[in-house]
């Protein structure tokens, strides 16, 4: 019968290598830099992201605030402001929102296909953009 430290000295040594961890090591701190690059870029778009969704909720707020006003309001305001900002914009400052309105042709009945030319009486078009941005909403509204 043979003794079970024998045995054990002649399997070969388990573990890594010097030579295996440094190369393990090696390759870690190469690939960390990458790594890093694309959180850091993750994290930058997160700021533009919440950025976006900030003008997205004063636009919509904004436009919420305009169609909650009679039909007759507005008509008043797109009459006193002749295609410049209406009443219903925000006074100068950051995140200005600029109200447009005008009557709008929805059946081209005079057939040239420009909506804003042979308006219909109980159709106004709203815009809501804030300034200096792309970023801008438009809808109809009816009496």
């Amino acid at each position: 019968m043979r003794c079970p430290l024998a045995h054990a000295k002649q399997r070969p040594a388990a573990g890594f290598s010097y030579i295996e961890v440094l190369l393990a090591t090696l390759l870690l701190a190469i690939s960390l830099v990458p790594m890093l690059e694309a959180l850091t870029a993750g994290l930058q778009q997160g700021d533009v992201h919440r950025s976006i969704v900030l003008q997205h909720r004063h636009l919509t707020s904004g436009m919420e605030e305009v169609l909650a006003q009679p039909f007759d309001d507005l008509e008043a305001a797109e009459a006193a402001a002749g295609g410049a900002p209406s009443s219903y914009s925000d006074p100068p400052g950051a995140d200005r929102r600029l109200v447009y309105l005008s009557r709008y042709d929805g059946d081209n009945a005079d057939a040239d296909s420009n909506p804003f030319t042979g308006t219909d009486a109980d159709l106004l078009w709203v815009r809501v953009e804030i300034e200096s941005t792309p970023y801008f909403m438009e809808t109809l509204t009816v009496r």
